[in-house]
């Protein structure tokens, strides 16, 4: 009988045991008891009633990513393009996600395959190259309404590749070859344009610095003379200064000074003041004749 009672302890510790079970983090067991759900077991340690509950399904709460295969797309101007996705989401509610699709991957394929196809139907081929963000936005809100009653939540939608015909894509390296072909004769006739601009704003400015030193040098030849005839009337009239000191007569400085107006005539430019008193000139001429006389 001792025996009989450490077989049936055994067994009651091992079937305990094998009910004992630890759910890991980021994870969740759905309980079923009679074929029926009962609860979602959380992370931690948990014990289930042996033979009447069981492990139904054990659902991964992590963000998950799946990569689709390429599928044909067509335009709305009639190409067809080959274009895959790549779509990741997370499990928000572990009961709808056992309960509510018998395959979530294989429908959330599907879905991507239709709402591609209805977005892209509407747009067209260079459109849809250059609309990436907007399919991708597109996409995500389709898909996260229709998988929400499912317990998924979709985090993102991204495409991966868009693939056109090879005669598109041979159209396309032709227009592109032809693009940056156009573009390098614009920044070139630009360049030629902005050196002939340089060259006529340097020509200008080298016109005005050449007017500048003319002019600069006129003025300056003008001084020179204007100081040179100055220094002229200065010492005459130093001269006849010393003269009148000297006691000279009146005769003798009237003739002074009309050979200081010879000299200041000189210049072509020069203006000939002639005195008042033209009436007195006789008597200076008289006057020189007699002081020749008595030399």
């Amino acid at each position: 009988m001792a025996y009989v009672f450490v077989i049936l302890a055994v067994i009651i510790v091992i079937i305990i045991g094998k009910n004992i079970l630890i759910v890991p983090q980021a994870n969740s067991f759905i309980i079923e008891r009679f074929g029926a759900f009962r609860i979602a077991w959380a992370t931690g340690l948990h014990i289930k009633a042996p033979f009447i509950e069981k492990v139904y399904k054990r659902v991964d709460l992590k963000e998950q990513v799946f990569e689709f295969a390429p599928q044909p797309v067509i335009t709305k101007d009639n190409v067809t393009l080959m274009m895959d996705t790549i779509v990741f989401f997370q499990v928000f509610d572990p009961k709808l996600f056992a309960y509510g699709v018998a395959n979530p991957i294989v429908a959330i394929e599907s879905l991507c395959a239709t709402s591609l196809r209805n977005i892209v139907g509407e747009l067209e081929l260079d459109g849809t190259l250059t609309s990436r963000d907007v399919i991708n936005s597109k996409m995500r809100a389709t898909i996260d309404d229709a998988t929400a009653p499912w317990g998924i939540k979709v985090t993102r939608v991204e495409l991966k590749s868009i693939s056109p015909p090879q005669s598109i894509r041979d159209a396309m390296e032709k227009q592109m070859i032809a693009e940056r072909g156009k573009r390098a004769i614009i920044l070139e006739s630009q360049g030629r344009k902005e050196s002939l601009i340089l060259q006529a704003q340097a020509d200008k400015e080298a016109a005005i610095l050449r007017a500048d030193a003319e002019k600069e040098k006129r003025i300056r030849e003008a001084q020179g003379e204007a100081e040179a005839i100055l220094a002229v009337q200065r010492a005459t009239a130093e001269g006849i200064r010393m003269i009148k000191e000297a006691g000279a007569d009146e005769a003798v400085l009237r003739l002074e000074s009309l050979s200081a107006f010879k000299a200041a005539a000189d210049g072509a430019a020069n203006k000939i003041i002639i005195p008042a008193d033209m009436q007195n000139f006789a008597g200076i001429v008289t006057a020189l004749g007699e002081l020749t006389k008595s030399n």
